[in-house]
Formats: structure tokens, sequence, C-alpha cells
């Protein structure tokens, strides 16, 4: 076994891995690190008062080049841990809990060419370092600095493989609208990154259609189904290829247009909700309950005329971004926990300290 291997088994030994082998970091990939931002090593990026624990830009950075990011990869990835503060869930508990969410990042701008986030084809899958490393340091530094390890802090009965890392770019390019960073009041031109909790992404195969009505009304279908409604509503962030996009916008929807059918058709009868034991809402926990639960409170719909809930709490429940290849009509429903009408948290990048990406690239491939 060689010195490397060694290292890498050290690494295992000591539980500070994901299951994947990582990349040993020693203290001149960590000042590499560091180097590529202004924030102070021990600057506190998000703590957890109820385990005492926290992740400081040094641990944020360790853990980074354990997951085998690059070094210009890092003023994005503390963007991120800020994001994830902002967005608040992550502080809340939610990464230890039963349901087993993880955290997905969405990014926007000139930074995706700059690194090569990948917008277009698998984004959700493999193949690109940007993506791939830059989402397991989250996981990474959540399982190491936090203490977040599976079937001990993390309690999660089945997980999600976006535990290993959810990292995507907005297809900006292919977009006939303008993206969520745009949307937010930032100028096309600034980088942004976007941390929101995610539990699963289910795929809408929507090839049978030009209709606008017919296609939302099928996305739709998986925006309400039972399973996702844990509280009295849910939100989501619908990701549209760019074939779906253009054939919506090619008939004069705007996204704002889009959010607000979904909320609309997003619709469960009482009825169902009934047939599944989710007719009502405890009054503790408000977490949905049948209506024979001893905390049981029938929640009122937002519609009186119609006997049942909306889905989404209003439209802005359901973001609308665009990403994916345009090779066939392929969409995506990502289950979210907010912002259930409140701003996302998008967060602007800020601009490389000192260093050439394209040296450090070059330095990675010798």
């Amino acid at each position: 076994m060689n010195e490397a291997q060694r290292a890498i088994e050290h690494c295992y030994a000591q539980g500070w891995t994901d299951g994947l082998p990582v990349v040993p970091c020693d203290s001149d990939q960590l000042d590499a690190m560091l180097a590529r931002v202004d924030r102070n090593p021990e600057e506190v990026l998000l703590g957890m008062p109820q385990l005492g624990r926290s992740v400081t830009v040094r641990l944020a950075a360790i853990n980074a080049v354990m997951a085998g990011c690059l070094p210009e990869y890092f003023p994005l990835l503390v963007s991120a841990w800020d994001s994830l503060r902002e967005e608040g869930y992550a502080r809340k508990g939610i990464w230890q809990s039963t349901t087993g969410t993880a955290s997905l990042l969405l990014v926007n701008g000139p930074v995706r060419q700059e690194i090569g986030i990948n917008s277009r084809g698998n984004l959700f899958g493999p193949g690109f370092r940007a993506n791939a490393t830059i989402g397991r340091a989250v996981r990474l530094t959540a399982m190491n600095a936090l203490g977040l390890r599976p079937q001990e802090l993390d309690q999660a009965t089945q997980g999600t493989p976006a535990k290993y890392t959810a990292c995507i770019g907005e297809n900006e390019e292919e977009s006939p609208w303008a993206p969520l960073h745009v949307d937010c009041g930032l100028a096309p031109e600034v980088s942004a990154v976007t941390a929101m909790t995610m539990r699963s992404t289910a795929h809408i195969e929507a090839r049978h259609t030009a209709v606008p009505e017919q296609l939302l009304t099928d996305i739709a279908g998986t925006l309400a189904r039972t399973g996702a409604l844990l509280h009295q509503t849910v939100s989501a962030c619908v990701v549209l290829c760019p074939e779906h996009a253009h054939l919506l916008a090619d008939a004069g929807w705007s996204k704002r247009d889009v959010s607000a059918f979904l909320y609309e058709q997003s619709f469960v009868p009482r009825e169902t909700l009934d047939r599944t034991g989710k007719g009502a809402v405890s009054r503790i926990s408000l977490w949905r309950v049948a209506r024979d639960h001893p905390d049981a409170v029938v929640d009122e719909g937002a519609d009186p005329t119609r006997n049942g809930i909306h889905a989404m709490t209003s439209p802005e429940a359901v973001l609308v971004v665009v990403a994916g290849a345009s090779n066939s009509g392929v969409s995506a429903v990502v289950e979210t926990f907010g912002p259930r009408g409140g701003r996302p948290a998008v967060t602007p990048i800020p601009a490389q300290a000192p260093g050439s990406t394209q040296d450090s690239r070059q330095e990675s491939r010798t």
C-alpha cells in the first residue's frame, strides 16, 4: 500500500468519509482554499446551538479539499453556506430528521462557465467535477463538523441519493425567461447560489402534448401527491427542461403564470385526504393527521367553493427554473422545505480573490 492509499484509508478509519474515498487535506491545500475568499478562517458560517457545534470557514475549506473541490470553487461554496444560513432549515435540525433531507444548490450567473457547473444534460447525475464536489463538500462538512453521520445524529429513515451531492446550474442560455437571480433583483452579470432543503426529485415524462394546460396539469399531479403532504402544505422547485419552458413561453406564459396555474391545479380533494388518513392537521405539530386523531383540526381550504386544500401555500411556493438538456420532454419536481411565499435565499458570490482559475485548472491536470 503506497502513501496515498494509507492516507485515504486513515480517513476511512477516522470516519471522515461519506463512504467514498476522500482527498486527504494538507496545509498547502488548505491555504490555497482560504486564499480564494476574504473571510476570517474562524468565522462561523452556520451554527447548530442544539448540538453545540458549528461550521467555520476553515472547516468548510478542509472538507472542500476532502470532497475533491478545486480552490476556485471555494467562493461559491462559502456563499452556499451563507445561503443555507439564510434559508434557515438546516439550523432547525432538519438535517437530523427522519424525513431524510438534503441540500440542493442552484447556481446562476457567469460562475457557471468560469468553473464548469453543468446546467444541461444529466445535471442531477454524475460527470461534472464542480457539481459533484461542491455539493459533496456540504454533506461532508455536515458529517465531519456537525457530527451528522447516518444512524447517529442523522436519523434519516431511508435518506436520498442527494445526500451525496446535489448541485446544479440554471440553463440561462436556453431559457426563454430571466433566471432566478435576476428575478430576485440581481444583475445578470452577478453570480449567485441559492440553497434549498429538498427531500426528493420526481421526473415528469411529458412528450405527449403541445398544449400548455395539459403539460402543467401533468406536473401538478406530482406537486399534489399526498405522500408529500407532511404538514398543511408543501413547496416545490419545478425544474423545466428548455423544451417545456419554450412551449409555455411561446404560448405567452410567464414564470409567474406557470406558478399560479400550478398552485390552482395542485388541489387535493377532501375525499382523497380522508382516504389517506390526512384529512386534518394536528393543532400541536401542524402535521397532517386523520380526522379522528385526538389533536385533529380540519384545516379550511383557500377556496370555500371547493372541498379540499391546495397542496401549495401560494403561487410563490412554486419556484420555477429552467435546466437540463433540449433533447426530450422531461422536467422535474423537486420537493422542498420552503420558501412558502418568501424570497428564496439567493446569495451573491463575490469575485475571486487573487489567483488564476486557469492556472489552478492547469495545476489540477498536471
